[in-house]
C-alpha cells in the first residue's frame, strides 16, 4: 500500500459500507484521497465513516440511493461541495437476482436489478464526466462480475446487467480516451461479502452448481479493492477499456 498513490485526489466510493465497497473507501482514504462513500443504509453508512477514520483516512459515507437520479445527484453534488470536483468514481454497489433464470424473473426483480447495477454507474458517470472532461483527467472503475463476461454464474437480470455495465464501460473508454478520461472494469468471481445472494427456489440455484463448484478461490473484499485502487491510479495510467478478472483463475479453465 502506497500512502500517498491518491494524495490530493477526490474519490467518491458506492456501495461503502460494506464488502468491496467499504474495503475500496479505506484503502483510496489510507493512500491519500478525500473519500466520499455512499450507502443505502443509514447505520452501515456510519459504520463506513468510522472505520475510514479508524484507519486514519480522510472520507465518509453518506447515505444516498444510487438507483434513483435524485441519489446519485445528491452523492456527486455532496462530494463536489466538500471536495471541489471528482477525480475518481469506483461504481461498487450491486445487487443480486435470487439466480432467477429468464423464465422465473419477475418484473420487480429485473428493474431494481437493473437500476442498482447499469442505470445507477450510468447516471454517476453521466454526472462526473463534465468535470472530468474540463481538467482532461479522470479515473472511472466499475465493478461488474464475471457474470459481465459469462453466462452461467447467476439469474438473468444479474446477468444482463453486468454484461451491460461492461459494454457501458467500453463506450466510455473509447469516446473519452482523448479527454484525457480512463474508464475499466473489474470481474470478481467469488468474494466474501454480504451480499444477498439467496436462490427463491433451490432448482435455479442448482443447476448452476457444477459451474459454483470449479471456482478456485473465494476472494476477500481487500483482494478487489487493492485492484480498484490501482485502476484509479497514475500507475495504470496506460489501461483503458480493460475488463479484468479477478477469479482466482475461473474464467481461465
Amino acid at each position: 500500500m502506497d500512502t500517498n498513490r491518491h494524495k490530493g485526489r477526490s474519490v467518491v466510493v458506492t456501495g461503502a459500507g460494506s464488502g468491496i465497497g467499504l474495503a475500496s473507501a479505506i484503502r483510496f482514504a489510507a493512500e491519500g484521497a478525500r473519500v466520499v462513500g455512499c450507502d443505502i443504509s443509514d447505520s452501515r453508512a456510519d459504520e463506513g465513516t468510522r472505520a475510514i477514520e479508524s484507519a486514519g483516512g480522510r472520507g465518509e459515507v453518506i447515505v444516498a440511493d444510487i438507483s434513483t437520479a435524485e441519489g446519485c445527484a445528491e452523492l456527486v453534488g455532496h462530494a463536489i461541495e466538500v471536495n471541489d470536483q471528482i477525480d475518481v468514481l469506483a461504481n461498487v454497489a450491486g445487487i443480486m437476482d435470487s439466480f432467477l433464470p429468464a423464465g422465473a424473473v419477475d418484473d420487480a426483480t429485473w428493474r431494481r436489478v437493473f437500476s442498482v447495477n447499469l442505470e445507477g454507474p450510468m447516471m454517476l458517470i453521466r454526472a462526473v464526466l463534465p468535470g472530468m472532461v474540463e481538467r482532461r483527467s479522470g479515473s472511472i472503475v466499475n465493478v461488474a462480475s464475471l457474470g459481465g463476461v459469462k453466462g452461467g454464474t447467476a439469474g438473468a437480470a444479474y446477468t444482463a446487467s453486468k454484461h451491460g455495465l461492461v459494454g457501458l464501460t467500453r463506450s466510455v473508454a473509447w469516446y473519452y480516451a482523448q479527454d484525457g478520461i480512463r474508464c475499466n472494469a473489474v470481474c470478481p468471481g467469488g468474494v466474501r461479502t454480504n451480499i444477498e445472494a439467496v436462490p427463491r427456489e433451490r432448482e435455479h440455484v442448482e443447476r448452476l452448481g457444477p459451474i459454483h463448484a470449479s471456482a478456485r478461490r473465494l476472494a476477500e473484499a481487500d483482494d478487489l479493492a487493492s485492484l480498484i485502487s490501482w485502476l484509479g491510479s497514475d500507475e495504470a495510467a496506460d489501461v483503458n477499456g480493460a475488463i479484468i478478472a479477478s477469479d482466482g483463475g475461473w474464467s481461465a479453465g
